[in-house]
């Protein structure tokens, strides 16, 4: 399926304005069934209650874009069963996140839904042999892909700790999939991925400091296993293994270093990685007097920064991909080193 510039662009311009428009109809509905996130928690650094369903309008803006998408274009069956290989694990794991945000479930029963549905995942992609970077061993994938998965669909509702972080950052990681995959013509990828960023930033109009909604456990998930099967459907194209493997980490670095040190930090003082805490990057730059704007802007800015090394490394014929990966890693290490160093709450 050939998708030209102009296709994608509409795509983008679409979806960002659907989002745009059905976010505040969803802060509104929200309001009036007093489905809100209450500043009711030591780790909640909001005062007034904000409303949440902002997932909600991120995920009917994304399905409904990406299926009429479908039936108005040359979809194959084929393509069509790739599109809902991935959007429709989504949509399961955001309606078990929109039962939370309605119902606030307790930490460990939500987590073994999340993990429980994850896994249901990344089984049906092994299987049906979907999943991109094979190892060539179909036990190693699927371990690797059920880890992965689980663990990045998490790793963005952890990262969901500040105005605008989240959807800011999936939709610089959007942005750069969707370049790799158009380097790539793999047209069905960019596509999703030019979805996900214009719905992440018609969202972030209402969600950027002082937010005036959330996007809630609803779309964090959505957008957590969306991300997290596009990454690993990606087939890159670097020259070398090791910068095959690096791609979807860097894509992703800066909510797996948020998850690292939170978690890391938890089972330092001895309390449960599962319990919320002011200990995730946000909060640790914060606490040095940067402003929750600023702060937004310094994890975008991270974001972009390892999304650009993974374009970067998918240059042909690069001769320093192995050391642009190497010192990618060497960065991480060192922000790692100096998040974790500070203090946790």
């Amino acid at each position: 399926m050939g998708i030209s510039n102009t296709e994608y662009f509409s795509l983008f311009v679409t979806t960002f304005v659907l989002v745009g428009l059905l976010t505040p109809l969803a802060r509104q509905f929200a309001l009036s069934k007093s489905i809100v996130d209450n500043p009711n928690q030591g780790h909640k650094t909001h005062r007034d209650p904000i409303p949440y369903l902002g997932g909600v309008a991120i995920m009917i803006g994304v399905l409904l874009v990406s299926y009429g998408t479908a039936l108005i274009s040359d979809f194959t069956i084929d393509t069509f069963y790739l599109a809902s290989s991935v959007l429709l694990p989504a949509l399961i794991l955001g309606l078990i996140g929109l039962w939370d945000d309605i119902k606030n479930l307790s930490a460990l029963p939500r987590f073994i839904a999340q993990t429980v549905a994850g896994l249901f995942t990344a089984l049906l992609l092994v299987n049906t042999n979907t999943s991109g970077n094979p190892t060539g061993s179909e036990l190693i994938d699927t371990i690797v892909t059920i880890v992965w998965i689980v663990g990045i669909c998490n790793s963005i509702n952890f990262f969901d700790n500040l105005d605008g972080g989240a959807a800011g950052t999936v939709a610089v990681s959007s942005i750069a999939l969707a370049v790799l995959a158009l380097n790539g013509d793999q047209s069905v990828i960019a596509a999703l991925a030019t979805v996900m960023a214009g719905g992440t930033l018609g969202f972030l109009i209402w969600n950027k400091s002082p937010a005036r909604i959330y996007m809630g456990d609803a779309g964090a998930l959505f957008l957590g296993v969306v991300i997290a099967v596009l990454t690993i459907r990606l087939d890159p194209t670097t020259d070398q293994l090791v910068g095959s493997f690096a791609t979807p980490l860097l894509l992703l670095a800066v909510p797996i270093l948020d998850t690292t040190v939170a978690v890391l930090s938890r089972l330092r003082r001895g309390i449960s990685p599962f319990q919320g805490g002011r200990d995730h990057l946000s909060h640790r730059l914060i606490r040095r007097g940067i402003s929750r704007r600023v702060t937004a802007f310094i994890l975008w800015g991270l974001s972009a920064l390892f999304a650009l090394l993974a374009i970067w490394i998918s240059r042909p014929n690069l001769e320093y991909e192995r050391w642009i990966v190497y010192g990618a890693g060497a960065l991480w290490a060192l922000l790692f080193v100096f998040f974790f160093a500070t203090d946790d709450e």
